[in-house]
């Protein structure tokens, strides 16, 4: 074994570790939901960015806010509403007097989208123009304000949050804007132990001691690793079958997705699906991605790349049913 292949065994064993000390400081806060968390992780990973839904009160800006406090990252959250304008989100050009000369001058004052982990909560409640101003953002990490360009800091990750109850008045994401998130995490109810364990720690004077496991430039070097794990031929094959077999216009098609899908996911979920299978492989502490890795991240890739049809509405299926149905009929090369 090379001097740089032990190195970045090293660097895959400490991620494992950096795992469970993440776990245990988040778990000082946030009970349960392991698998949403793990699910952030191998987002923030991956350089990508998540669309959380849940109905409120399931701690998903404390969860967050958390997370960058153990990683000690910024953390900016920005509540959307329909009166948010672009440059509430991005900055805007202020003009300032310089006490020296008197003369006047046009100075950028950056937004809140000029942080590490941005929150975009109920990015559905603001229209279409605001909303849009995250897209270069999170395809670009910078931003476009009167003609010049500005680099966000690194690393970026843009959390959304999305109610999936009251839909009044909300603005529907767009499916360009929907795709550019990597993942779609479901935030669901507590189980009766772990919302009596919530009760007693919320209303009490508890205060946790959260400890920094990683910062800022190790997060940069493992993303980095991230894009150096292996993937098999067979693994790689298997991710872009389960992708190309949710296109009803595909010779291969299952009859279930001709029947229910309008439009299936496109060349992004695939590389979601191997993004997500080698940082969860990482995560692990193994060398290589897995067909089971790209299974375990199916769901969150897949989900809101789906469009459904009108059958599908009328018989009651939702996306998970067809991701579902889908893992069971694409076998592995």
């Amino acid at each position: 074994m090379t001097e740089a292949e032990l190195r970045e065994l090293q660097a895959v064993e400490r991620v494992a570790q950096v795992r469970e000390a993440i776990l245990r400081e988040l778990r000082k806060v946030i009970v349960g939901q392991t698998k949403v968390i793990e699910q952030l992780l191998i987002a923030l990973l991956s350089r990508g960015h998540c669309l959380l839904i849940g109905v409120p009160g399931l701690a998903k800006t404390l969860l967050v806010s958390t997370l960058a406090r153990v990683l000690d990252l910024s953390f900016k959250r920005i509540q959307f509403t329909p009166d948010l304008m672009p440059s509430d989100i991005l900055g805007t050009d202020v003009l300032q007097e310089d006490p020296e000369t008197g003369k006047r001058r046009f100075e950028f004052m950056p937004g809140p989208i000029f942080a590490n982990i941005v929150l975009a909560d109920e990015i559905n409640r603001a229209p279409p123009k605001t909303q849009s101003a995250l897209l270069e953002a999170m395809q670009e990490r910078r931003v476009t304000v009167g003609g010049r360009t500005y680099e966000l800091p690194q690393p970026f990750f843009v959390l959304a949050t999305q109610n999936p109850i009251e839909m009044e008045g909300t603005y529907p994401l767009p499916e360009a804007q929907l795709d550019r998130f990597l993942f779609s995490v479901v935030l669901d109810y507590p189980s009766a132990s772990e919302e009596e364990t919530i009760v007693q720690l919320t209303t009490s004077a508890y205060e946790p001691d959260l400890k920094v496991v990683m910062g800022r430039d190790e997060l940069l070097e493992v993303q980095n690793l991230v894009r150096l794990v292996p993937v098999p031929e067979r693994v790689s094959k298997y991710a872009v079958q389960l992708v190309r077999a949710t296109r009803p216009k595909e010779s291969n098609a299952p009859e279930f997705i001709r029947q229910w899908v309008q439009w299936g996911a496109g060349p992004r979920a695939s590389q979601g699906l191997i993004l997500g299978a080698k940082a969860r492989a990482l995560l692990y502490g193994r060398t290589a991605a897995t067909c089971e890795d790209v299974r375990a991240v199916a769901f969150p890739v897949l989900r809101h790349r789906l469009v459904l049809n009108f059958a599908a509405e009328a018989d009651g299926v939702s996306p998970e049913q067809i991701i579902s149905q889908l893992l069971q009929t694409v076998p592995e090369p």
